[in-house]
């Protein structure tokens, strides 16, 4: 089914030009200027030219259209200036306030949401991205039907014995995206079975899982790539990345483990994009150590670890899953602050601090989470027949071998493994 926004999103998307709007309403551990520079940042990522970027102070909010007036005839004048196309308001707008901004400004408006979800409708490459994307928008859209669509209130005609007066076309509208979003939840749920039996598969192998997490643009894909040699997309650019990326990976002591390259987070992430990805974010969920990649350099990198925290909070990882953060971007900071950032992460056993473009601190990286994914491990002596081949090679797959000897016709192990681990070998 075509939706509203679907054919919305080919007017704005691709060659637009716009101007950024922040209503600054306070609260915000984020200055103007920090904000302003996020949201362009998305518009560019899908191609939108940004011509110029305007914060206006919002004291009390207009149920109308937010902002006052005096301010929507002067951001009015400025997109005629401009011959700007789009006003990108970095806010939620309520239909009622995103249909009058378009009457005042005389041109297309879209909030951050909708800025957001065209996004992710860009990148997902996967049909269960796509899927998630679509239920996502669909969710967003059924409730600005009704936003300039004068057609949608047009009564069509009663049908069946009884008459009457029929369904107007927005009531139609929105019931075919209710059975279209079922249908979508249907799949998902498809999906999430699915991926639940291969998670289930790999825990029973088992491998440890290790999701590595962030903000958008941390540099997750790039430090991805360098632990695996993966080719996965990795740009300067929000969101450059959207769908999940599985690889293996071996650690010190660990011959296995599986890595993943999660969607990243963003502040005042949709809430429809939060349970549209729950599937895919349940990697995250189940995972046995979470990687925060952090981008150090950047002057609002605290704030950000904040809201990845919120994010994860809300869909449910428990607290007690073992964390690493990792300060990346070393490289664009200077030597005099490198040397200060590195001696903090040092004093912390939950902290690194790399740069994955140049593979600096990397190798410290890695053995930071042996060490935490190996915590509960314990040291086992174990004979076996010389001629079990096979007993041999599961402890080297599986564990540490310390120390082996033949003694008395007897292969002994000094081995370290998880306590499930040495269960599963006994029971061989």
């Amino acid at each position: 089914m075509s939706t509203g926004f679907d054919r919305e999103a080919d007017e704005f998307a691709r060659g637009a030009r716009a101007i950024v709007v922040l209503p600054d309403q306070g609260g915000s551990a984020r200055d103007a200027d920090s904000r302003l520079e996020e949201t362009a940042g998305l518009a560019l990522a899908i191609g939108i030219e940004v011509l110029d970027r305007v914060a206006v102070r919002v004291r009390a909010p207009r149920p109308a259209t937010l902002i006052g007036g005096g301010q929507v005839e002067a951001i009015a004048e400025r997109v005629r200036d401009e011959q700007a196309t789009l006003a990108v308001f970095d806010a939620a707008l309520t239909p009622v306030q995103q249909r009058n901004l378009e009457t005042g400004l005389g041109c297309k408006v879209i909030d951050r949401t909708g800025l957001i979800l065209e996004i992710f409708g860009e990148r997902a490459r996967t049909a269960e991205g796509r899927l998630q994307v679509e239920l996502a928008h669909l969710d967003y859209q059924s409730s600005r039907l009704v936003r300039s669509w004068t057609h949608l209130e047009r009564q069509r005609g009663g049908f069946g014995f009884l008459g009457g007066p029929g369904e107007t076309q927005i009531e139609a509208d929105r019931r075919l995206i209710r059975d279209r979003m079922a249908r979508l939840r249907r799949e998902l749920d498809q999906v999430s079975r699915t991926r639940t039996l291969h998670r289930d598969r790999r825990q029973r192998a088992p491998w440890p899982v290790i999701a590595l997490v962030g903000y958008t643009n941390a540099g997750k894909s790039t430090l991805f790539n360098r632990l695996t040699g993966a080719g996965v997309m990795a740009e300067n650019l929000l969101f450059a990345t959207l769908d999940p990326t599985l690889r293996q990976i071996a650690l010190p002591g660990i011959d296995k483990a599986i890595l993943s390259d999660t969607v990243g987070f963003v502040s005042e992430l949709p809430t429809q994009l939060v349970a549209a990805f729950k599937a895919t974010l349940e990697e995250v969920i189940s995972a046995d150590l979470l990687v925060h990649v952090r981008d150090i350099s950047h002057p609002d990198s605290d704030v950000q670890r904040d809201d990845v925290e919120a994010v994860l909070a809300e869909i449910g990882v428990d607290e007690a899953t073992p964390r690493i953060e990792a300060w990346n971007k070393l490289d664009l900071i200077g030597n005099e602050q490198r040397e200060e950032l590195s001696q903090r992460a040092n004093a912390r056993h939950d902290v690194v601090a790399l740069s994955a473009y140049s593979g600096e601190g990397v190798d410290d990286l890695v053995e930071t989470a042996a060490r935490l994914l190996t915590a509960g491990h314990r040291r086992y002596r174990i004979a076996l027949d010389p001629a079990d081949g096979a007993g041999a090679a599961w402890l080297h797959q599986h564990g540490e071998v310390l120390d082996h000897w033949i003694e008395d016709g007897s292969a002994t192990y000094d081995v370290r493994l998880a306590p499930r681990d040495h269960e599963r070998f006994v029971s061989r």
